[in-house]
């Protein structure tokens, strides 16, 4: 058994589930890119896969993780490539994949699927959209994410794998299709599996929004509009946008425009 997800911190909290449970036994693998931002025409070939690389670049120049795109941590395609090689290695593997009710999970779970239709029968789905479970403190809570649910609660949501159908591998390669070939920058889960996509400047105005009339860090500003916005996105992205929106000059700012802590932002001062 192989387990699929699309977060770091879901490893962690499914190798504790995985400890309680011998029946769950099987390497966690996780896809890392985040698919609910950027470029995706031609996702699975060269130039799809060298403009996405180039974009990333471009998002992470100067900032935390600077570098970041050719280090060789984050291929996915090498992933998916090995995963393949396993699956028609053994024809007793299967694959367990793990996704909650968020953009990142679902974006990720498409953009798999595309190596897994060979494999029918043999790879399963574990969605948790719109289930309860009990929290930390015994209150029943939703999760939007893997890791919020404590490591007893996987044990039921176990019984919640299924196979992926013959139905889904014809329908939802086609609708990930029409996505990508969009060439928008900002996907959005309605519900279900259902994605509807923005511009790359959807957060730009409710980011604006925290940057007030005193000096804040990036990280302050970036920070408080992950913690109170309806729709957030990873902060480098954040970050990206914010860099940008200076670079308008929109804003005023000191410091060494890089790193989120190395520099600090507000409102232009009235002439």
């Amino acid at each position: 058994m192989i387990h699929i997800v699309f977060n770091e911190a879901d490893v962690e909290v499914l190798k504790k589930a995985i400890a309680l449970d011998e029946s769950l036994q099987g390497e966690v693998i996780q896809i890392k890119d985040d698919y609910a931002v950027g470029p995706l025409n031609n996702i699975y070939v060269g130039e799809g896969i060298d403009a996405r690389k180039q974009w990333w670049k471009e998002v992470l120049a100067g900032g935390d993780l600077d570098g970041k795109v050719d280090d060789g941590e984050v291929d996915d395609y090498k992933t998916a490539a090995e995963l393949v090689g396993t699956m028609r290695r053994n024809e007793e593997e299967t694959i367990w994949i793990w996704a909650a009710q968020n953009k990142h999970d679902v974006c990720g779970y498409y953009w798999l699927l595309n190596y897994m239709k060979e494999f029918q029968g043999r790879v399963f789905i574990l969605y948790l959209n719109n289930l309860p479970f009990i929290n930390e403190k015994g209150g029943v809570f939703y999760p939007n994410w893997l890791h919020e649910i404590p490591a007893k609660e996987f044990l039921k949501a176990k019984k919640l794998a299924r196979e992926i159908t013959l139905s889904e591998f014809e329908v939802d390669p086609d609708e990930w299709n029409k996505v990508c070939a969009e060439a928008k920058g900002v996907r959005l889960l309605e519900g279900g599996k259902k994605l509807v996509q923005q511009d790359y400047d959807f957060y730009d105005a409710e980011l604006k929004k925290y940057v007030t009339a005193d000096w804040q860090k990036a990280s302050k500003i970036i920070h408080q509009y992950l913690a109170k916005a309806k729709h957030t996105t990873g902060d480098m992205y954040l970050l990206w946008r914010l860099k940008l929106m200076i670079n308008d000059g929109l804003f005023d700012v000191q410091g060494k425009v890089a790193n989120m802590k190395d520099f600090e932002v507000k409102t232009k001062a009235s002439s």
